[in-house]
């Protein structure tokens, strides 16, 4: 059972929600439950196939049947074209009625410009989620969000794989990583797969350096302070630049997509053509839906990102996020109806399952059986701490900076210096 810290940087801690402002609000598909006429709400998630898919039209479809009067419009988009679409909707008035969140600094601009609506969480809800997977979609003391599944990152690997190339344990270090690279060259196979073409998966490597690099109280007061001033973010990508000249990504791996097909990253590890990927607690499922038989990898294995030398951070510090709803500005009341009914335990194990990942509700975490994501579950129990992804944590500027950043920086037209200019530009844009 987690009874802790997701996430222990939390978007409490990230920024206040100053002075709500007001925004014509469109349509969105919804109406006022107020009048006792029938409601209607739009929905937007990004599963576009599969389980997931399947998973959320069986859930709308039970929530109609439990609340007569009650329609939900359900729209899937791409998880690559969600970000800029709803903000787009957003901006525009025109937003879904029940839309993805992550918390943390996104989610905090979206409240500041009035664009959200806290969630109403009923006391069962709050009792089987604790109050720490809260405390990333909590804004000026109110909740804005309902998280659906935690997420912590780390790297998923072939089992078989390693095998074939002799590595017989994970590696613990970044040089045990270095020599897990050099072995699977060796033996003709992919180290690692990098879907750098999105930009965000090759800006997890600098996250992960960072979070090795910096202190808990550095990642603490750049929240609170926008401030990126410490060595250790410099350090950061002056690690990543030093494992990046390893050669330890696929060929093409700047222009690899990451999860869309069996050429992206996540494809070329569902397909055994790379070892290794780094990615959040959503991968499995990525990964299934990409294998031949769009069954879960059977060998797929995990292990927490390696240690590094000379940093700060505190030995077993993990870095992820979670996937939440939150409800816009306009949103009727169902808006948080429909989210507590989706965290219910069926709900929540059925979310796990389709999703191939870790629900949020501790009641739900005991359906958790594929081995990788058991072992994210024991590492995340152990981690004294977690962070929000940087991009989460420090909001939209400061994560398109980073992206741009780590992307020249492995493509050899950038170095962590201009990193963390990128940064502190971007952060005094907040």
């Amino acid at each position: 059972m987690i009874a802790r810290k997701l996430l222990a940087v939390s978007a409490a801690m990230v920024m206040g929600a100053a002075g709500l402002t007001a925004c014509s609000g469109g349509d969105g598909g919804s109406s006022d439950s107020s009048s006792g006429g029938d409601v209607q709400m739009t929905f937007w998630h990004n599963s576009t196939t599969g389980e997931g898919k399947a998973y959320w039209d069986a859930t709308v479809k039970d929530f109609e049947a439990a609340n007569p009067g009650v329609t939900i419009k359900i729209q899937a988009i791409q998880n690559e074209d969600m970000d800029g679409k709803l903000q787009t909707a957003l901006n525009s008035g025109d937003a879904p009625d029940i839309f993805m969140a992550r918390g943390g600094g996104k989610l905090a601009d979206v409240v500041a410009a009035g664009q959200a609506q806290p969630v109403e969480v009923d006391d069962a809800t709050k009792t089987a989620v604790g109050d720490a997977a809260f405390s990333a979609f909590t804004v000026d003391g109110k909740i804005y969000g309902m998280p659906m599944s935690i997420l912590p990152g780390g790297i998923y690997y072939s089992k078989d794989l390693f095998a074939q190339a002799g590595i017989t344990d994970t590696p613990k270090s970044i040089d045990d990583l270095e020599a897990a690279v050099d072995k699977l060259k060796a033996a003709g196979i992919a180290p690692i797969a990098l879907g750098a073409k999105d930009a965000w998966p090759a800006a997890h490597w600098y996250y992960f350096f960072a979070l090795r690099a910096c202190s808990k109280d550095t990642l603490d007061k750049a929240a609170a302070e926008m401030k990126f001033d410490d060595p250790c973010w410099k350090k950061a990508g002056d690690d990543l630049e030093a494992f990046s000249k390893t050669s330890p990504f696929n060929e093409g791996f700047l222009t690899t997509s990451a999860q869309q097909g069996a050429g992206s990253s996540a494809g070329l590890v569902a397909n055994h053509q790379a070892a290794m990927e780094l990615m959040g607690a959503w991968d499995p499922g990525v990964i299934a839906s990409l294998t031949p038989d769009q069954k879960p990898l059977a060998d797929l294995g995990w292990f927490p990102f390696p240690t590094t030398s000379g940093g700060k951070g505190e030995a077993g510090a993990m870095m992820g996020g979670l996937d939440g709803f939150s409800c816009s500005k306009d949103a009727p009341a169902e808006c948080s109806k429909f989210l507590n009914f989706a965290m219910q335990k069926k709900y929540q194990e059925g979310y796990a399952n389709a999703f191939h990942t870790l629900p949020a509700s501790q009641e739900a975490q005991g359906v958790v059986t594929e081995p990788a994501l058991k072992d994210v579950l024991a590492s995340y129990n152990e981690a004294p701490y977690v962070s929000l992804w940087l991009d989460t944590l420090y909001g939209q500027n400061v994560g398109n900076a980073l992206n741009t950043g780590v992307v020249n920086l492995l493509a050899g037209q950038g170095d962590s210096a201009a990193i963390v200019k990128g940064v502190e530009d971007a952060a005094a844009k907040e």
